[in-house]
C-alpha cells in the first residue's frame, strides 16, 4: 500500500504492517452463546477459584474500564488501547512504526530508560537530545529536538511530560510547537505517567488537532494501581487499530481490570484527587527542607510525585537512607546525575524520616 493512499498517521505506520490482521482470537468474535466451547478452556473451574473469574479468556479490551478511562482522559474509546502499562504501549509503538535498522527514536537524557531499551529490541536507531540544566530544571531544548529529529529521520520522538526524573512538565506550546515541525515526519508521543501530579492540562487536549500525537497514562502512580499493571495510549483511532492488531491477544488480565474498574469510580476517584493534592502539598515541604540541609546542593522543582536531588555526597546521602531503613533511586549513573538522588514522595510521616536521616550526615570540615 503506498503513502499516497493512506492517511498521514498511518503513513507513519510500517508498510507491512498497515494492513496487518494479527491474531483473532476466540474472544475478538462478537459469537453469544450459553456454552463456550470455542477456546478449549477447562470445562471446570479450578479448585483454588471459588469464583470461577478466571476460567475464561478475558476481552482483549473490556468495554467497561476502556469507556470509564476514555471518560477519565477526556477522550472517545476508539482513541484508546488498554495495554500493560506504558511499557507495553511504548514498544507497541517502536514495533509498529519503526523498520528495524532505518527508523529511528528520539528520546531526551536522562529520562525514562524504556524508550531506549525498545529502541534496542526493534534494532531502531536511538538519537539523544540531552535535557538542558537550567534555573527552571531539565527542560528539552524543543529547537534542537525538531531539528535531529527531520534531520536523522526520527519516526518516534518521546517527551516525558512531567519528565522522568528531572520533574519537569512541558509546556503544551512546546509540545503543539514539535508536533507542527513533525507532521508527516514523526509520531510525537507524550508520556504522562505522572501528569496527576502536574498543574498544567494533559496534551490530550490537542489530539483533535494534531493526528501524529499520541499520549501515553498508567493508573500504576496517581491511581496506586502499580502491580494491576493498567496503562493506555491515546492517539488517533486509526492508529489505535494498528496498534490493537499488533498486541499480544488477551493483554488484560480480567481481575486486573475489574480493580482498576472499581479504582475509577466517582468516589475511589475523589479521594485518589484527595491523596493527589496532600502529594503536592508534601512535595513543596519536602523541597523546602531538603534545601535547608547541609550537603544538598540543589532540589529540582517538580511536577511529579518525586524529587530529583542533587548532594555534595550523595554515596553518603544514598547510604545514610538505607541505614535509615529507606530505600531510593540512585540516579548517579544516568547521564549528568553522577550527584543525585530521585526520592519518590512518601507520607508525612515516611518524609519525616527522610529528612531526619539526611540532617543527621556528619559534614567533614
Amino acid at each position: 500500500m503506498s503513502t499516497a493512499s493512506v492517511s498521514p498517521v498511518l503513513a507513519l505506520v510500517r508498510d507491512d504492517l498497515r494492513a496487518f490482521a494479527g491474531y483473532s482470537s476466540a474472544r475478538s468474535s462478537a459469537l453469544q452463546g450459553d456454552i463456550w466451547l470455542n477456546a478449549n478452556e477447562a470445562a471446570w473451574a479450578n479448585p483454588a477459584d471459588p469464583h470461577s473469574s478466571a476460567r475464561r479468556y478475558p476481552d482483549p479490551q473490556p468495554p467497561p474500564l476502556r469507556q470509564a478511562l476514555a471518560a477519565l482522559y477526556g477522550c472517545r474509546p476508539e482513541q484508546l488501547l488498554i495495554g500493560r502499562g506504558s511499557d507495553e504501549a511504548i514498544d507497541l509503538l517502536v514495533r509498529a512504526l519503526c523498520v528495524p535498522g532505518r527508523d529511528a527514536v528520539l528520546a531526551t537524557p536522562p529520562v525514562f530508560g524504556m524508550y531506549a531499551v525498545c529502541a534496542r529490541l526493534q534494532n531502531a536507531p536511538l538519537l539523544e537530545v540531552p535535557l538542558h540544566d537550567g534555573e527552571e530544571g531539565l527542560v528539552p531544548d524543543i529547537e534542537a529536538i525538531i531539528a535531529i529529529a527531520l534531520a536523522q529521520a526520527a519516526k518516534l520522538v518521546f517527551l516525558c511530560s512531567p519528565s522522568n526524573p528531572g520533574g519537569a512538565a512541558i509546556p503544551l506550546a512546546q509540545v503543539e510547537q514539535v508536533a507542527t515541525a513533525l507532521r508527516g515526519h514523526a509520531l510525537v508521543v507524550v508520556d504522562e505517567a505522572y501528569g496527576e501530579f502536574a498543574d498544567q492540562p494533559s496534551a490530550a487536549t490537542l489530539l483533535g488537532r494534531y493526528d501524529n500525537l499520541a499520549v501515553l497514562r498508567t493508573l500504576s502512580k496517581a491511581h496506586a494501581l502499580a502491580a494491576a499493571r493498567i496503562g493506555c495510549v491515546i492517539a488517533d483511532a486509526q492508529l489505535i487499530e494498528v496498534l490493537r492488531r499488533c498486541q499480544a491477544p488477551y493483554p488484560v488480565p480480567a481481575p486486573c481490570s475489574q480493580l482498576a474498574l472499581q479504582a475509577l469510580a466517582p468516589a475511589v476517584l475523589a479521594q485518589t484527587a484527595a491523596r493527589v493534592a496532600v502529594v503536592k502539598s508534601e512535595r513543596s515541604r519536602l523541597h523546602n527542607a531538603l534545601q535547608a540541609i547541609v550537603g544538598v546542593r540543589r532540589v529540582y522543582p517538580s511536577q511529579g510525585n518525586f524529587l530529583l536531588v542533587r548532594f555534595d555526597d550523595a554515596e553518603a546521602a544514598f547510604q545514610a537512607l538505607l541505614d535509615a531503613g529507606i530505600v531510593v533511586r540512585d540516579q548517579r549513573a544516568a547521564p549528568q546525575l553522577a550527584d543525585a538522588l530521585r526520592i519518590t514522595i512518601g507520607t508525612p510521616d515516611q518524609n519525616d524520616r527522610v529528612l531526619g536521616a539526611l540532617q543527621a550526615i556528619k559534614v567533614s570540615a
